[in-house]
């Protein structure tokens, strides 16, 4: 291929949420629907399913709908979806019956404005962190939406994410793409790919429609990663001795009755060699438990799941849940010659904390507003993705380990062996003990667009009970005052939002039938 051979074809191999909402992302910003955009392609194969469990997103998802054109009233009715406000943290610290801490989304109130740790130290000891410095623990806790029927569409009252039935999600995106969008899809099942003279691919061979080229190709093909993987040969950085979780059991099961409150956040609760996610949708809860092959077995696992399940109100017959095998890792590069991988195909860690559709968003994001004019400029491009990529990969890592380092527990190998030594990386073994004497702060994440902002490591950090010397660096009694204004103004500012906004379960009964204004 001539080095500058303008970049015209773009053909996404797998479909789902990641094949979807790349496609989206790409063909509304470049044009796809006019006769000088872009030509984007989905190739799906009629016989290989989504996975379909990765239910919970990262509050960025409202600026990509947004911007892909999508109007949140019919994505939340298509879609089954909720909002979602943060997670709730359950049984990881010590797995006492009130062991439960939160990560909201939204920031601590006065966050840039004042020393709000060493005011919680010095000051309020005996408060728990969250609900001191935000609001949204209050809300979560109480089943509260974070916007009222008359915001509008993609504005918040409190920060906000989604949650939504993936499958669901994937249908309603090939049609966005398919109707509005001018995106191609094929449905038909990769046999061979192709390579060019000088290695990139050249075509991908399909069983009924036969060869069909492209410029760039992105694979979106899964664990699979027939492109990248497979075929181009990138290896796979495994992270399991970071990470140990290998498998989850997934099930779909009932509210207890139709009326039942929704809630607004993500619930994971530690079990002896995992953890279990509740996800509240408004149709059914989506639950699941991630646990570590090496430190359990399947009979084991779904033992914890149905005790779980029948505890926390759902049917005594519960169906027979969904195995899912996974490696936690991720590719050695993500962009190779004129192939990139992204979703499942370029890595995956545990569903914790939801870091997958996030990751999905950012590499389309990446992609679209980096897209390479010409085959010359493709490389330089993927040189940066790969760097961009590989410190977020590395992020993530750190911020879930994050969560077992810091856990008490003792009852199982499985906990015991997360805190070893050589299980942490150094990166976050340095910043631990930077910690010791300071909080997070952003000279700890110096790129623009991080993955987890520092206000997300102090949540996890001073919920699981890790306390900084607050002797080490006294705060100033004037400085401590203004820490002490901004509780206050969280303290008021929670009682008039939970004056102010419905209930979870309300707003969407309201949604479904009347929709939300425009902006």
């Amino acid at each position: 291929m001539p080095g500058d051979e303008v970049i015209r074809d773009i053909v996404i191999v797998g479909g789902g949420s990641a094949g979807w909402l790349t496609a989206a992302v790409v063909a509304a910003a470049h044009r796809a629907d006019t006769p000088g955009g872009l030509r984007v392609t989905v190739v799906e194969s009629p016989t290989v399913g989504a996975i379909g469990v990765g239910e919970g997103t990262w509050p960025t998802m409202r600026d990509t709908l947004r911007g892909i054109g999508v109007s949140e009233a019919d994505f939340l009715r298509e879609c089954d979806a909720s909002f979602k406000q943060g997670s709730e943290f359950r049984g990881w610290v010590t797995g006492a019956a009130d062991d439960r801490y939160f990560h909201p989304f939204m920031l601590p109130h006065g966050y840039t404005q004042a020393d709000l740790v060493s005011g919680w130290l010095q000051r309020h000891p005996q408060h728990a962190f969250a609900p001191l410095v935000s609001v949204q623990p209050h809300l979560c806790m109480r089943s509260r939406a974070p916007k009222q029927p008359a915001t509008p569409e993609y504005a918040a009252v409190a920060n906000y994410a989604y949650h939504l039935d993936a499958g669901r999600f994937g249908e309603f995106l090939r049609r966005h793409c398919v109707e509005r969008l001018g995106v191609t899809h094929v449905s038909d099942h990769v046999v061979s790919v192709t390579s060019a003279e000088n290695g990139d691919i050249a075509a991908i061979e399909l069983a009924q429609r036969g060869s069909l080229s492209g410029d760039l190709f992105v694979d979106c093909t899964g664990m699979q990663s027939l492109l990248l993987g497979r075929h181009c040969g990138v290896g796979f950085i495994d992270q399991q001795h970071v990470l140990f979780n290998d498998c989850a059991l997934a099930v779909q099961v009932p509210h207890a009755d139709a009326r039942a409150e929704i809630a607004s956040h993500t619930v994971s609760t530690a079990q002896r060699n995992g953890w279990v996610w509740d996800i509240g949708l408004p149709t059914r809860r989506g639950i699941g438990h991630v646990y570590s092959s090496a430190h359990t077995d399947d009979a084991a696992a779904e033992a914890e799941l149905r005790a779980y399940v029948a505890a926390s109100g759902g049917p005594d017959d519960m169906p027979a849940p969904r195995k899912l095998t996974f490696r936690p890792g991720y590719r050695e590069r993500f962009w190779h010659r004129n192939c990139v991988a992204i979703g499942l195909s370029a890595g995956f860690i545990e569903p914790l904390e939801a870091s997958a559709i996030a990751l999905v968003e950012l590499s389309a994001a990446m992609l679209s507003e980096q897209m390479p004019a010409t085959r010359e400029d493709m490389d330089r491009v993927a040189h940066r993705f790969n760097d961009s990529f590989r410190y977020r990969w590395e992020r993530v890592i750190d911020f879930l380990k994050l969560h077992y380092v810091l856990s008490r527990r003792n009852d199982t190998a499985f906990w015991r062996d997360h805190r070893a030594d050589g299980s942490i990386p150094d990166r976050l073994h340095e910043l631990l003990a930077l910690w010791r004497y300071r909080s997070p702060s952003r000279y700890d994440f110096v790129r623009v667009d991080e993955v987890f902002p520092s206000a997300s490591y102090q949540y996890i950090l001073y919920g699981m009970g890790f306390r900084p010397d607050a002797a080490a660096r006294p705060a100033r009694p004037a400085e401590l005052d203004v820490a002490d204004a901004r509780f206050r103004e969280a303290a008021d500012l929670t009682r008039r939002m939970l004056a102010g906004l419905p209930g979870h379960r309300d707003l969407i009964t309201h949604i479904t039938q009347h929709g939300l204004p425009k902006i």
